[in-house]
């Protein structure tokens, strides 16, 4: 893709995104899976929640206890 431009977001403004689009739309679920991903992927800690806007701050919380989880089935 020579010659094209593209944006990148921040990480916190993708995940106030994903978060704000998967707490008001119940038809996008996806969004707060990606955010357990996004979560899992980057090692992020919980702390992180104190920089996110303050509507998608509990709901970080709670994406990050999930990301806890362990998929292991014994």
């Amino acid at each position: 893709m020579h010659g094209e431009r593209f944006a990148l977001l921040p990480l916190t403004t993708l995940i106030e995104l994903k978060l704000a689009s998967g707490m008001t739309a119940p038809h996008r679920l996806r969004d707060l899976a990606d955010v357990i991903e996004l979560i899992r992927v980057n090692a992020l800690e919980e702390t992180l929640a104190e920089s996110l806007h303050p509507y998608v701050r509990e709901k970080f919380r709670e994406m990050w206890r999930a990301a806890q989880a362990s998929d292991d089935v014994e």
